[in-house]
């Protein structure tokens, strides 16, 4: 994992950004990511404008990582074009580098991910170690509490984006029988 929002950048950027946003691979826990994404997203400004200050915007986040950064400039238009395959990636897992928040708080939404998992055709013992896994053994913490997650009912667990593959690495060790649901509340 890359957060570049936990360094602080120092960013220059026209009033024409809206916004920020790392999003990818980069801000999932347990990642070793190959680039940082980031989104540039934009009021409204002709195409050549975005490109130069997109890159302009890498320059300056280059600094504060070894990583290669990988940048995309949107407009509103273009962000939620049905064409637009990052879209989803960008407002489930996106993360603002200039609010230090989620991207999908600025539209008043909330991102989450739904775990639903069935332990029916587990044995006893495998029940009881996955009841553990969520909730923790002999003082030890849980997922759930380690990494501030929340059982919404017996079946369906609810973390922030980027415990993601925390929790399904774990879960598959127990269980193959999970859906991973990407949600956004209001």
């Amino acid at each position: 994992m890359q957060n570049l929002w936990h360094k602080k950048p120092k960013l220059n950027y026209s009033k024409d950004v809206l916004d920020i946003v790392q999003f990818g691979s980069s801000v999932l826990e347990e990642t070793e990511p190959n680039d940082i994404d980031i989104a540039v997203i934009f009021r409204g400004t002709n195409i050549k404008e975005q490109l130069t200050q997109a890159q302009n915007i890498k320059k300056n986040l280059q600094k504060y990582t070894k990583t290669p950064i990988h940048i995309k400039p949107f407009d509103l238009y273009s962000l939620f074009n049905k064409a637009n395959f990052a879209k989803e990636n960008i407002l489930i897992y996106g993360f603002s580098l200039i609010n230090n928040r989620y991207f999908a708080n600025n539209f008043g939404l909330m991102p989450k991910i739904h775990i639903s998992y069935s332990l029916q055709k587990l044995p006893k013992k495998d029940k009881i170690k996955f009841n553990y896994l969520l909730s923790g053994k002999k003082g030890k913490y849980g997922l759930l509490r380690k990494h501030g997650g929340k059982l919404i009912k017996p079946g369906l667990i609810e973390i922030n984006p980027e415990k993601e593959l925390v929790f399904t690495r774990q879960i598959k060790k127990i269980t193959s029988d999970y859906v991973v649901e990407k949600i956004l509340r209001f």
